[in-house]
């Protein structure tokens, strides 16, 4: 299963959550970011943050929807509100959609242990909800049961 997070500048929250997911999953499960209007880099503390939590960073750049024309996913799950209100390209075909709302960490104000305090709860709460997904019993929803699964996973804390 192709599982595309998707956020608007693709710089943080949506590669936190690609990288943690891909950190987690077993064979046969892989995620991808995108952004709709993507950055073109990685924010340095998304980076710092992942490698601190011993996950790999690797192949994480930003980049546009339009990276996955030629594989498109089976889930997208938009990780902020401005790319939780657009349309989903067409050539994602019949990909479910969900959202998983994210404060963006980017934005935290305050001294160096208040930004990164931030940047660990957004990977937290990320974790849970990727656990919570990869322990679903994928073999015997039907897609809209799954569906309904991906809607109650986006409202964990």
């Amino acid at each position: 299963m192709r599982v595309l997070f998707m956020c608007t500048a693709n710089s943080c929250r949506s590669i936190l959550s690609e990288a943690l997911f891909n950190h987690l999953a077993p064979p046969g499960f892989e995620a991808v970011s995108a952004g709709s209007f993507p950055k073109g880099q990685v924010l340095p503390r998304s980076l710092a943050t992942l490698q601190q939590a011993g996950i790999d960073t690797r192949g994480l750049r930003s980049k546009g929807n339009e990276a996955f024309a030629d594989n498109p996913p089976d889930v997208v799950i938009t990780v902020c509100d401005k790319a939780a209100g657009e349309a989903c390209p067409v050539y994602f075909g019949p990909a479910l959609k969900a959202h998983w709302g994210l404060q963006d960490p980017s934005e935290a104000v305050g001294d160096e242990g208040q930004v990164e305090a931030a940047f660990r709860a957004t990977l937290a709460c990320i974790e849970r909800r990727c656990r919570a997904f990869l322990a679903l019993p994928f073999a015997s929803l039907e897609r809209d049961e799954l569906q309904r699964e991906l809607a109650r996973i986006g409202t964990l804390p």
